[in-house]
């Protein structure tokens, strides 16, 4: 089993930046998959934002993101983060990390996530 902790979450103006971190721990993590969600206020479900495998060399990132996110890791210090930049109030949000086994379809391995707050 994978415990995730994130943070780096905050509240900053519109144009401002922050950058999350998620802090992996576990038995194993060399086989694991890491993506960031977030949910917007108001909605159930929890949408994709980035993703990377754990040796840092394989990545996607959500289109509409794209030039003002990013997603990078430290696997020798466990850890991912996800750079965010001229951020905007829609992407005010509850920003979670999860993970998953390579190859496998369902994220089983979820943080308690971090408030993202983008004021005008």
């Amino acid at each position: 089993q994978v415990q995730l902790v994130e943070s780096g979450g905050g509240s900053v103006q519109a144009g401002g930046s922050l950058r999350l971190t998620c802090a992996a721990s576990g038995r194993t993590l060399s086989d694991l998959y890491i993506a960031w969600f977030r949910r917007a206020p108001g909605e159930e479900e929890r949408d994709f934002v980035a993703s990377i495998d754990w040796s840092g060399r394989w990545s996607s990132i959500e289109d509409s993101l794209r030039g003002r996110f990013t997603i990078s890791n430290d696997n020798a210090k466990d850890l991912v983060y996800l750079q965010m930049s001229t951020l905007k109030p829609e992407d005010t949000a509850v920003y979670y990390c999860a993970s998953k086994k390579n190859g496998a379809t369902d994220f089983d391995s979820w943080g308690q996530g971090t408030q993202v707050t983008v004021s005008s």
